[in-house]
């Protein structure tokens, strides 16, 4: 075994150990702000499902905020999507595994499932290899094939570490300043063509792409 290899596995077993109480503690030091609050209220009042939609680089927290309402999530079976999980597992989450690339259509299947059995369902549009921030189609696909809404989620972190990973991943500072911001619900219609999912989709990438500049506005 290479050096190189021998601390990535070093580095996994000690997530594995102290990952999920660092995140948490970190978490919890965070001033969080949400705007339109109301965009999800109503769904979640009137017990609807809905896709929720969040970019990789910034997933820490929408993740932390959503936790303990037995919310779907949908994560790659890649190693560091392992640690994801053993997170999203103590938070309660129903975990889904798989990608466009490893499961994508059986992973696909069980969000609709899902959804339409009134779970919401929280995905990483661009996940779990990019390009970033460039939306792939399974958020609005999922929400169409289960009649559900699809909602965005910009976030914005006042003051951050930027990693140098393919989604300029972005750990908050403690007791930062945090913007969430959801959009109005979307609503697909399950009789629109091909060229219209397609054109909604270049849609729903434009907005959540300003819904995260929004969010970043301190």
């Amino acid at each position: 075994m290479s050096i190189r290899k021998f601390r990535q596995n070093l580095l996994r077993a000690l997530g594995n150990i102290f990952l999920f109480n660092v995140v948490s503690l970190l978490c919890r030091t965070l001033r969080i702000t949400v705007r339109n609050q109301h965009c999800i209220e109503k769904l979640l009042n009137e017990k609807k499902s809905f896709i929720l939609a969040f970019w990789h680089g910034s997933m820490l927290v929408p993740w932390y905020v959503h936790r303990n309402k037995s919310l779907g999530a949908l994560i790659s079976k890649s190693k560091d999507g392992e640690l994801l999980f053993r997170i999203l597992n103590k938070w309660n989450y129903k975990v889904i595994r798989g990608s466009s690339h490893i499961g994508g259509s059986i992973a696909l299947g069980i969000m609709v499932d899902y959804a339409r059995n009134n779970t919401v369902i929280a995905i990483t549009p661009d996940g779990p290899r990019g390009p970033e921030r460039k939306l792939k189609p399974g958020a609005v696909i999922a929400a169409k094939r289960a009649n559900v809404p699809l909602v965005l989620l910009g976030v914005g972190y006042r003051k951050k570490k930027t990693l140098k990973s393919w989604d300029k991943f972005e750990i908050p500072m403690f007791f930062s300043n945090v913007n969430l911001v959801y959009s109005e619900p979307i609503y697909i219609n399950k009789t629109n063509s091909f060229e219209e999912v397609t054109a909604l989709i270049e849609k729903c990438e434009i907005k959540l792409n300003e819904l995260q500049q929004e969010a970043s506005n301190f």
